[in-house]
């Protein structure tokens, strides 16, 4: 069991270096060392590409770091099972739409919308799990090199959402202070045992699956809008 872990985490390090370098550009063409502010030259298109790619690589690892978990720490009878910490997720509920009638009814800005507001429900809850996890003295170094990475990858993500609200609506972003305020404040609060640990990893990897799906929903629509579902 134990040459398994370490195979699959010299897998994920090869995996993350692959990640680095594919997502490496940032999604609003900022100059990193400089005041973020979006440049011109991209397409709505190209962002949106940038901004799906971002979400597929963030569910991914995500889905390693919830599996890695599971191995270490979690017995087999009790994986996948909800609310072992007496928690649940808590971030906003998205709407249950199964026919592509009911799909066509939300407009692009509000899937962005929605979008926005599951990113910036994680915030928070990411910076509380990494500090758990780098005080588990038994936790591997690739767990937490994972969610530092998943924790970096989500701003830019919420960057480039913010970026595609601005273009949606043809011209200035909404101010962060308006954005706060759409918010539900997240009730996760600071992980005190194995099992909110690992409820809280589950909320994530389930809402980092929203996010991707929303995002290729989007894409779809540039191209064959009728025949897009979810």
């Amino acid at each position: 069991a134990h040459e398994v872990v370490i195979t699959r985490s010299v897998i994920q390090a090869c995996l993350l270096c692959l990640l680095r370098g594919s997502v490496a550009l940032p999604l609003n063409c900022a100059d990193e060392s400089s005041s973020p502010v979006p440049c011109t030259s991209i397409s709505q298109d190209k962002l949106l590409d940038r901004v799906t790619q971002h979400a597929e690589f963030i569910y991914r690892i995500t889905e390693e770091v919830c599996n890695q978990y599971e191995e270490l720490y979690i017995p087999y009878p009790l994986r996948g099972l909800k609310n072992q910490g007496g928690g649940t997720c808590t971030s906003m509920s998205f709407p249950n739409l199964g026919s592509k009638t009911e799909i066509q009814q939300i407009s692009d800005m509000r899937l962005l919308h929605y979008m926005l507001i599951l990113a910036q429900s994680w915030v928070e809850p990411l910076t509380y799990l990494q500090s758990s996890l780098k005080n588990n003295d038994h936790a591997p170094d690739t767990l937490v090199s994972q969610l530092k990475w998943v924790s970096d990858k989500l701003t830019r993500l919420e960057q480039g959402v913010v970026l595609l609200i601005s273009m949606e609506e043809g011209g200035a972003a909404p101010p962060p202070a308006a954005l706060q305020q759409a918010l539900s404040e997240p009730q996760l609060g600071v992980p005190d045992s194995i099992f909110h640990e690992y409820n809280s990893l589950m909320c994530l990897k389930k809402d980092a699956h929203k996010m991707e799906t929303l995002l290729k929903l989007l894409k779809c629509r540039q191209t064959d809008r009728l025949s897009c579902t979810l």
